[in-house]
């Protein structure tokens, strides 16, 4: 189970050009607003990455202005772990879980998620909140996922285990949200 103070999100490559070209991109924008809102009610650790930002663009307006009080991890590498500066991030929000969400799915998210397991996370891909060019890649990554040691959530699945219950002080913010 995911714990409130004890669960971060990353979030993967939701770059313009890149986002433009994934599955159903406008509700997954949407999806990945309300997790990083969620997220931000919950108080918890937020990681963005961008992916070589000058070759793919900078990451979505919609996006990036929910972020807009840090600044992206950029990264040439598909897995995120091979970056020093992301895994210092990751050690430094001193928590065993994380929810990983972005595009594309079967690449740098399923990378990711899959190397943050090898370093002795609890990793859980939200599926609501990832895509990718084909629709058979995603169904590829989750089932990868689901074989290898990742968990798989969906964005109100994840924001009502970390509230625990209703009568948590954020319920009713996350409840306006995901209404």
């Amino acid at each position: 189970m995911l714990v409130k103070g004890n669960t971060g999100l990353v979030v993967v490559d939701m770059q313009g050009n890149l986002v433009e070209q994934v599955q159903q991109s406008r509700q997954l924008v949407g999806k990945i607003q309300m997790l990083i809102k969620g997220a931000q009610l919950l108080n918890m650790p937020i990681l963005w990455l961008e992916q070589a930002p000058t070759k793919l663009g900078p990451t979505v307006p919609s996006i990036a202005k929910l972020l807009s009080d840090q600044q992206p991890i950029s990264k040439h590498a598909f897995d995120a772990c091979s970056s020093a500066e992301f895994l210092s991030y990751v050690k430094a929000a001193n928590v065993r879980s994380w929810l990983v969400c972005g595009v594309e799915a079967h690449i740098c998210v399923y990378q990711t998620a899959q190397s943050m397991v090898k370093l002795g996370y609890y990793v859980e891909v939200v599926t609501d909140a990832v895509s990718s060019r084909s629709e058979d890649d995603v169904v590829l990554t989750l089932n990868k996922c689901h074989q290898q040691r990742v968990g798989i959530t969906g964005v109100e699945m994840c924001l009502y285990e970390l509230l625990g219950d209703c009568l948590s002080e954020e319920f009713k913010s996350i409840l306006k949200l995901v209404k």
